[in-house]
Order: structure tokens, then sequence, then C-alpha cells
């Protein structure tokens, strides 16, 4: 799992709070972090690999045209599954390597392995889920761009500045402030962890704020963008704006699923820090509370990767194809890009001996339905029902 605590171990003069949860059922608990990651990694790679069905690629995740959210959905789950094998790492070495936790505690020992390796770990968890979370808010960012036509395939080179430049930059700054003046003497207190914590779950905190917000505007603006399509607001319309909301619904479900046990977990710690005696009777509904989040955490902060594939891409099946397939599945052929490139031909010929005003007007409209069809493509990544029905119901594939 992925908590900020796991830093504050590092240091020998750890806090009561963190002491209460690490040393509550370690192998327990290492286990269940292991086992959750195993299977959330296997699931995951198995979702990424390309697929077959009767001799075609199989519509999933690289069914479609490549624009910026549909890498930015790609990375997402990426850096999860890099999170995930960092807890997977870290919590074998912890359960097979019994010494290396305790040598962790003591002040004056000269071996610097384990704090190195405690320390590394810890950054590298933190760091990759960090930029699953920028990641996330960039997604949101882009799919209201996108429809707005206002993104393309060059806003990704800043999505990947502010991406990594935030994680990165957060990450050493808050594990300079909690391991300041260094990691064998830390600081005591809590006010001296506070910038750490504060580094670590903003990001998780402006998804959680930010992201339905800009969601919600997407799907205003896909109403008003499939009304001007054809001046019309049909049943067909209708179902295309619900399943993209109901897309951007399954990936705030995921998200708050996985990461809400952390900050209930944080608050509980927290509290338990500012009492006087944490072991007091009158806090021990508190300090259970506080274990049952910890565990839970162990479980679903290594799924996430997983179960965001199923929100971007659903199941994808388990035919996997060792092969590279040159044809594209039939459908994706008459996706709004390539429709345009073979109808436009026709319909734009067909012109040629029209009036110039008429044969201009022809391809004004012509190319805004492009735009939009491909805005709502982009939003449909990995969605074959909705893909398609976007391309049948464009005037580009009805043949005007």
């Amino acid at each position: 799992m992925a908590s900020p605590r796991l830093e504050t171990f590092c240091c020998p003069n750890r806090d009561p709070a963190t002491q209460l949860v690490l040393d509550y059922q370690p192998t327990v608990f290492g286990s269940l972090c292991i086992g959750s990651g195993l299977v959330s990694s296997i699931l995951t790679i198995i979702q990424l690999l390309p697929k077959t069905k009767q001799g075609h690629r199989k519509p999933g995740r690289s069914t479609l045209p490549r624009p910026s959210s549909s890498r930015i959905l790609l990375l997402v789950v990426v850096c999860d599954l890099l999170g995930c094998l960092g807890v997977i790492l870290r919590s074998t070495v912890w359960m097979s390597s019994p010494s290396l936790i305790s040598n962790i505690s003591l002040k004056n020992t000269t071996d610097v392995w384990p704090t190195a390796f405690c320390v590394g770990s810890a950054m590298w968890i933190q760091l990759f889920y960090s930029a699953s979370f920028w990641w996330l808010f960039c997604y949101a960012v882009d799919a209201y761009l996108v429809i707005r036509r206002s993104a393309g395939l060059s806003t990704i080179v800043l999505y990947h500045m502010m991406t990594w430049g935030l994680a990165i930059l957060l990450c050493i700054e808050g594990v300079a402030m909690l391991y300041y003046p260094s990691v064998s003497n830390c600081e005591e207190g809590l006010e001296h962890a506070v910038p750490h914590y504060v580094t670590t779950y903003a990001p998780l905190l402006l998804v959680m704020i930010a992201n339905p917000i800009l969601f919600r505007r997407t799907v205003s603006a896909v109403a008003t963008l499939l009304k001007g399509r054809q001046g019309i607001y049909t049943e067909n319309e209708r179902r295309l704006g619900t399943e993209i909301q109901i897309r951007f619904f399954k990936i705030m479900l995921v998200f708050v699923i996985c990461w809400v046990s952390n900050i209930i977990n944080e608050s509980l710690l927290f509290y338990l820090e500012m009492q006087p005696d944490i072991n007091g009777d009158q806090l021990k509904n508190v300090r259970n509370a506080a274990l049952i989040t910890w565990f839970i955490m162990g479980i679903l902060n290594p799924m996430q990767g997983f179960l965001f594939t199923l929100a971007f891409y659903g199941w994808t099946g388990c035919s996997i194809s060792f092969r590279s397939q040159q044809k594209e599945i039939p459908w994706e052929n008459m996706s709004s890009s390539s429709a345009v490139e073979s109808a436009g031909n026709g319909v734009i010929g067909s012109f040629l001996n029209y009036p110039g005003y008429i044969q201009d007007l022809k391809k004004a409209e012509l190319g805004n339905s492009q735009q939009t069809d491909e805005a709502l493509c982009m939003l449909s990544e990995g969605n074959g029902s909705i893909a398609e029905r976007i391309t049948r119901n464009s005037p580009i594939y009805q043949g005007w």
C-alpha cells in the first residue's frame, strides 16, 4: 500500500501512532500487500496485452486512434503498475528479512543499507502513485479541452512536464523536510512531518475535488456538442452523453474506493498522535478503526491499476495474441478520421462541378462534423459501442 507513514517508519524515533500500525500483525499485512499486488499486476498486464477474436484484434485498449487522452489513460495504468511493483518488492523484502526492520530502529547502527532501502522503496512508491494522481488530473483537464477543441497531441508534452515535474518536486521536498537533519536523527514531533503529508495527499485531494467538477463541465459541453452536430438531440445523442457520463463516474468511483481509506486512516492516526496516551481505553475504538483501515489500504491501493483498466477499457478478455496485427478491426476503419479520408474524397469530388461557394460550404460542414466526431471518439477510448454509434450517426458515415 501507499502511505506517508512508511517514510516515517524509516526514522528511528518514529511516533507512537506509526509504531502502532506497523507492529500490528506485520506478517499478515505484508502477505495481503503481496497478494493484492500480484493479482493486480498480473490482471493489469493481461488487460494491456493485445487480444484476438475470430482472427481480428478485439476491441479494447489499442483499437482507437491515439489522441492525448488515450495516452494519458495508458500512463495512469503504467504508473499504478510501477507503484504496485514497488509495494510487492518492499513487502517481500520486509517479510523475508525481519532483521532489516530491527536495524532501522537502531539509532547508532553503521549499516546504512536497511535505511537506504526503506527510504528508496518508499520514495519509489510515492513518486509513481503521485504521478498517477497528476495524470488523472491531466486527463480531466484534457477531456474538457478536447470538447472545447483547445487540446491536441502537442499538449501531451505539457502534461509530461507538469506531471513528472510536480511529482518529483513534491516527493523530494516532502522527504527532505521529514528527514531533516538526517534519516538517523529525525526531528521529533508532529510539526516536522506535516509538510511531508501535505505533499503526499495534495494531488490525491486535487483529483477528488477538481476532477468531478471538470467531468461535470465536460458532460455539459458534450450535450451542447451533440445538439449542434446535426441540429437535433435524439435518443442516440442522449445515450452517447449518458455513456460518457457513466465512464467518468466509473473512473471517480474506482479512485474513491481505492483511496478514501487512506484519508480516513490518516485522520484517525493524526487524532491518536494528538492524544497524551494512545493506549487509553477510551481510544480503543479509534485504534481498531485505524488498524482496520490500515489493512483495507493494503488491499485496495495496489488494486487501483487493474480496476482502472476495467473502468477505462472494460474486461478485454484472455485471448492474448503475441503476433502483430496488421489489420484493424472493421469498425475502426470507419472511425471519424478514416471515414473522412475514404468518404471525403468522393463527397468533395462530387462538388467540383458546383459553384465554389457550395463546395466551400460543404467542406466547412465536413470539417466541423469531423472535429466533433473526433472529440467524442477521444472520450470514448476503449469503448467500442460508443465509437460505433458516434461513427454511424456521423454525416460523413451516412454519406450526407
